[in-house]
């Protein structure tokens, strides 16, 4: 016969309780209001289920208000007058006090687990309800999982094990208490769903964690499904903005030379109206591609809502120029001047602004001529016009942003309501520029392909590996202590 894993989600009044319930579910259920005792009746759900049948459920239950009062009622339901009170004048007389009761009968009654969410912004000393509840817990008789909800923003692993460490010193009095996990309803990440199954695997019942074992990984290669998808996004976003350029109008090496002149003396940017234009049309595709692909992570992690448009500051060191060059008006100058200046020369001929590519062909001035240099450089570049395209440097940028942007969708709770992209945690940025400069020499190659016109499927397919290698590495780095919490036990029954 297919068994059954029951989860009680259990709490003081207006902790969390259903916000965390749409996030693990990832869909909306039941009513969230900052108010006390918006849930009113227990509510159960189905987390997840095998193809055998094997289920994980979860309740949501009434929030508890006076705890100590509620303790003391069911401590007397052993007596008629107790059971009279609790069962009979409770319900008709104050209807959230009895629903209280109620939720409290269901856990002791049906739940395997039960996971009690706290305000970690409290301090546990000064909450007088906590030692209350936990006293309730004890009655209850379950393995308990303290989840810590309420921390605010992501914070640095040695931040939020701080937190668990003195939520855990000030419940080790508790046996029933058999771990204490940071679990925001708010801004958890997919990889610490994975640490919640893996504690509460070894409090289940031994009949109970071979179906458990199956349902944990069911949930976990969904979860895997979707980080892969989710990284292909990205792939296919940056390789895009890569492989992207807008043709320009051809100039006369006199009036290239001209502004190039002009720029170095005064440091103004040129005023190109035509690259301007350009500028701006690149600008718009990037725009539409980034809307694109923040919301296709959304629909694959089941969230609504859209990003808030990102404003892309269209400086010059954002676009590379790639020009092709005249090989008679480059002829001109290399009848003045050749060998190692034939590289300012070439840069001069393509507007000057190709990052160093002139150089590259200066080496060789000297054996072929200037001509011979031009005709190499528009058929090492593959242009036969004049184009605007991402600089490396941005595109480098880009992928920042994307995991950036990444993190920021994977932690955000469907209890939060519509996604919005909010402030990035400083922690975040200084992981993930130290991933991306790792992959930097990488990155070059891929750059180069897709601005050569290599095919995008086949960038994509070397890039998506890289973005996943270096992602993982950034959840190792934030998430990868998983240490047994200190001060609790963590034995099973």
């Amino acid at each position: 016969m297919p068994v059954t894993v029951v989860l009680s989600l259990i709490s003081h009044t207006n902790i969390g309780k259903t916000t965390l319930a749409r996030t693990l579910l990832r869909r909306d259920v039941g009513e969230v209001r900052d108010a006390p005792h918006v849930t009113q009746s227990n509510q159960e759900f189905e987390l997840e289920r095998t193809l055998t049948g094997e289920t994980l459920t979860l309740w949501d239950t009434p929030g508890f208000g006076d705890s100590v009062r509620l303790l003391r009622r069911l401590r007397q339901e052993g007596n008629p007058i107790g059971w009279f009170l609790g069962n009979i004048w409770d319900r008709y007389t104050d209807r959230t006090f009895w629903s209280s009761q109620q939720a409290v009968r269901n856990v002791r009654d049906h739940s395997d687990v039960v996971l009690y969410l706290v305000n970690a912004g409290e301090d546990p000393a000064s909450a007088a309800y906590v030692d209350a509840e936990m006293q309730l817990l004890e009655w209850i008789g379950k393995p308990v999982l303290v989840l810590l909800n309420q921390l605010g923003p992501p914070q640095t692993s040695a931040a939020e094990q701080g937190e668990v460490a003195r939520w855990s010193d000030h419940l080790a009095a508790y046996p029933a208490v058999r771990g204490v996990l940071a679990f925001d309803a708010f801004v958890r990440c997919w990889v610490q769903e994975h640490v919640l199954l893996e504690r509460i695997a070894p409090l289940l019942m031994p009949e109970q964690r071979q179906a458990f074992a199956a349902l944990a990984a069911q949930w976990r290669e969904r979860n895997e499904i979707r980080f892969s998808a989710a990284m292909q996004v990205l792939a296919e976003h940056l390789t895009a903005a890569a492989a992207d350029s807008e043709p320009l109008p051809s100039r006369g090496i006199t009036a290239t030379a001209r502004d190039w002149l002009g720029s170095v003396m005064t440091g103004r940017e040129v005023q190109d109206a035509d690259a301007k234009r350009a500028m701006t049309v690149l600008a718009s595709r990037l725009e539409a591609s980034l809307a694109a692909e923040t919301g296709a992570l959304l629909a694959l992690h089941e969230l609504e809502g859209s990003a808030a448009a990102e404003i892309n500051t269209r400086l010059g060191e954002a676009f590379a120029i790639d020009a092709a060059v005249d090989p008679g008006k480059a002829g001109l100058w290399g009848a003045a001047i050749s060998g190692a200046l034939g590289g300012l020369i070439a840069d001069i001929a393509s507007g000057g602004l190709t990052f160093g590519a002139g150089a590259l062909l200066g080496g060789v001035a000297g054996a072929f001529g200037m001509r011979g240099i031009a005709r190499a450089y528009n058929l090492a570049r593959g242009n036969e016009a004049t184009l605007v395209r991402w600089a490396p440097e941005f595109l480098d940028g880009r992928v920042n942003a994307a995991l950036l942007r990444y993190l920021a969708v994977a932690h955000y709770g469907r209890g939060r309501g519509d996604f919005v992209q909010t402030e990035t945690p400083a922690h975040w940025r200084q992981h993930v520029e130290k991933q991306v400069a790792q992959l930097q020499p990488r990155l070059q190659v891929l750059w180069q392909q897709a601005g050569l016109g290599t095919g995008r499927a086949a960038v994509v397919a070397d890039l998506q590996p890289l973005l996943e290698s270096a992602c993982r590495d950034l959840l190792d780095e934030l998430y990868g202590i998983a240490e047994p919490t200190v001060g609790v036990t963590t034995a099973g029954r």
